[in-house]
């Protein structure tokens, strides 16, 4: 008897624990794996020529990935990926950037643009004619004289100078006289005027045929007053050139 009520105590307390174990709670399963981070995204630019002459062009090409905001400094917004005819006056270095929730790339490339030389800034030709005009110069005489004065020497020097050294120009002198005297006295003081103007040109090489001479007297003044100033200026061997 006493054995049958142990073996009964024994499988009420096994039965007990059974009970009790599964009446506990199921262990919770563990979580997923959080998701990956977003790819970073990638940018590239190039440009092609690398060099242009200025107001020529080249192309700006770009490509990018896993990015949502795609810009290009001095352009502005731009698709993910493109071409573009770019001008620019001057050497540009251009910059992209692009942005995703991954984060930011940039890339950059620079377009050199070649400026064209200054312009080449030519002397304007000085012809037979100005030079001329601007190298020969008169010779003054004394009232009532014909021969070169000695402080005309020089000048006389100066003209045959430039005369030898231009033999293509060809001249007249005139022989020029102040108001006073009659006009065929004039006449023939101007003509010896321009006569001993020709002669010390001859006589420092420049050669003859190239001078002609011709004798206004005082018919073709200078100057209109009738002082000793102006009469001075109409006593003189005038250069003309000859086209």
């Amino acid at each position: 008897m006493k054995q049958t009520l142990k073996v009964v105590a024994t499988a009420i307390a096994l039965a007990a624990i059974l009970m009790l174990g599964a009446c506990k709670k199921k262990a919770a399963p563990p979580p997923p794996p959080p998701p990956p981070p977003p790819a970073s995204p990638t940018a590239s630019i190039s440009v092609s020529p690398d060099t242009i002459q200025k107001g020529q062009s080249a192309t700006l090409s770009w490509q990018t990935s896993n990015a949502t905001d795609v810009s290009i400094d001095g352009i502005g917004a731009v698709q993910a990926s493109g071409s573009q005819q770019v001008s620019p006056t001057d050497s540009t270095t251009y910059h992209l950037v692009a942005k995703g929730s991954g984060g930011s790339q940039e890339a950059s490339t620079r377009l050199t643009v070649n400026q064209p030389p200054p312009p080449v800034v030519t002397a304007p030709s000085v012809t037979d004619e100005d030079l001329f005009g601007q190298d020969i110069k008169d010779v003054y005489f004394d009232y009532d004289k014909s021969d070169i004065r000695a402080d005309q020497q020089a000048s006389m020097q100066a003209d045959a100078q430039v005369l030898n050294q231009h033999p293509s120009i060809n001249f007249t002198i005139e022989g020029h006289c102040d108001e006073r005297g009659s006009t065929e006295y004039n006449l023939a003081l101007g003509d010896s005027r321009a006569s001993a103007v020709k002669n010390a040109l001859v006589s420092a090489g420049v050669s003859a045929s190239r001078i002609k001479t011709i004798s206004y007297g005082k018919e073709k003044p200078f100057c209109m007053e009738s002082n000793e100033a102006c009469w001075q200026q109409n006593r003189r061997g005038h250069f003309v050139y000859q086209k």
